[in-house]
């Protein structure tokens, strides 16, 4: 992986997607503000595959940056506070000056530093995934009973909060339970978590209906302001931290692959899982999985947003 070098941005960090920067006159620790990038980059299995998706990183911002909007207020329902600071600043000639650089414009987003929790706030709201493969099993999901007799993409009788351990860089993220989330940021504020995280599922959700489209699941990272409000950060409801599903397939399919129409990498998910045994370094994508993931991502954007 590599990230470019930005005027006025130093960089930090990088992810399995995103590129974090701090201004250059920043010392450890110091910087009010950061700059994050998505990049093209896609993962699966905890992998960064090659090559890259085109124009991924401008779909998954702008996506973000819709919902981030959404979920201030424009839906309707109470201002969640977000992680956004202004993108530009007044010059000596008093006329505004972008804080993003032209080399990543489109893809980035000015952000405040924030005191990250470590802990991963995923809800479920259908059965799927690594949910549906422990329910085969032992008829739970993340340690939680459910009823017999679901099928895989069925909906939950309610959304299910289901937090994970974020790992040290390098390392696996581990389904944790609540008590354990208590554990690491104590009771009110994993409460405040899991009341916030299901809140902000079952807007979505019904925006998502709204426009023929079913939010299955997603996952929220969340951290402190100066001020100790609990903020919603990092990337929100984009097609690389939620699943999406076609509305009309899911009521008129008969197969799972009928009913999980959808508008996220789960097409990488499954040509992988295809044609790897998780042993080594993946293999190379294919175009025509590059390409019809590419057109998902668009799709998913249109239909939500109308950009």
């Amino acid at each position: 992986m590599t990230s470019p070098e930005l005027p006025g941005w130093r960089h930090v960090y990088s992810g399995k997607v995103r590129d974090l920067y701090v201004p250059s006159a920043a010392t450890p620790g110091s910087a009010d503000r950061m700059l994050v990038v998505a990049s093209d980059r896609v993962s699966a299995f905890d992998h960064v595959l090659e090559p890259g998706i085109p124009g991924k990183g401008v779909l998954l911002t702008t996506l973000s940056l819709w919902w981030f909007d959404q979920l201030a207020g424009g839906d309707g329902g109470r201002g969640i506070p977000n992680h956004l600071a202004a993108t530009a600043v007044l010059g000596d000639d008093d006329e505004p000056h972008s804080l993003v650089p032209d080399a990543v414009a489109g893809r980035a987003m000015v952000v405040r530093s924030l005191d990250m929790l470590p802990v991963e706030c995923v809800v479920r709201g259908y059965l799927t995934g690594s949910g549906w493969s422990e329910y085969q099993a032992q008829g739970t999901v993340c340690g939680i009973p459910l009823p017999a007799g679901l099928g895989d993409g069925d909906r939950l009788p309610e959304p299910l909060f289901t937090p994970a351990y974020k790992a040290p860089m390098g390392e696996h993220d581990e389904n944790i339970s609540f008590e354990q989330t208590v554990e690491l940021v104590g009771r009110e504020r994993a409460e405040e978590l899991r009341a916030t995280s299901l809140e902000i599922y079952a807007r979505a959700a019904a925006t998502a209906e709204r426009h023929g489209l079913i939010l299955a699941d997603t996952k929220f990272e969340f951290g402190l302001d100066a001020k100790g409000v609990l903020t919603l950060a990092d990337e929100v409801l984009t097609s690389d931290s939620s699943r999406y599903w076609d509305a009309a397939a899911w009521q008129s399919g008969t197969t799972p692959a009928e009913r999980m129409a959808s508008f996220d990498k789960q097409i990488v998910r499954d040509w992988l899982a295809a044609h790897w045994d998780k042993q080594g370094t993946p293999p190379a994508l294919p175009a025509d999985i590059i390409e019809r993931t590419a057109a998902r991502y668009q799709e998913l954007l249109e239909r939500l947003t109308g950009i």
